[in-house]
């Protein structure tokens, strides 16, 4: 059965919540100030609620193997999403479901209006911030927003043509 990438529903909380976490575990990221410790990671679906965000998941037979999503962090510079919540399954990664997925974030944060996307990561995800550079994402000085994850230590912006 092929890969679905469709939006996300109540039922994708959990199992969301439990790959996020265990890609921090797995990478030996920071626990504390990032996504791991926030207590939205266990209500995404309620989270992608509200207007101007949309969220995508990515599952085969039912079993959901990550996703990404656009949400308009406060503090952000007008006409600037934030790029979030993008995990993948150690069983989905190298199979260009990521760059399904990013493009299919790419193309919501657009149709929403937004000119530009920010993201913030950790040198120890490497695989995945080559990647964003690869995607157009360039590395810029400091953060942006406010995420509440100050732990980040990589921050990019990226340009939507």
């Amino acid at each position: 059965m092929p890969i679905h990438i469709r939006p996300i529903s109540l039922e994708d909380n959990a199992p969301l919540a439990k790959i996020i976490r265990d890609i921090f575990i797995e990478f030996d990221a920071p626990l504390v100030g990032t996504v791991y410790s926030d207590e939205q990671t266990d209500h995404l679906y309620e989270v992608f609620t509200r207007e101007h965000c949309a969220y995508f998941v990515a599952e085969e037979d039912g079993v959901v193997l990550g996703g990404c999503g656009v949400y308009p962090t406060e503090g952000l510079p007008e006409g600037c999403a934030e790029l979030v919540k993008f995990y993948l399954s150690p069983a989905a990664r190298g199979k260009g479901l990521g760059r399904t997925l990013m493009e299919r974030s790419f193309e919501a944060a657009k149709a929403l209006g937004y000119r530009q996307l920010y993201l913030e990561s950790f040198p120890q995800l490497a695989k995945a911030v080559g990647m964003y550079k690869k995607a157009g994402f360039y590395d810029i000085p400091e953060q942006l927003g406010n995420t509440g994850h100050f732990a980040t230590t990589v921050w990019m912006l990226k340009d939507l043509d």
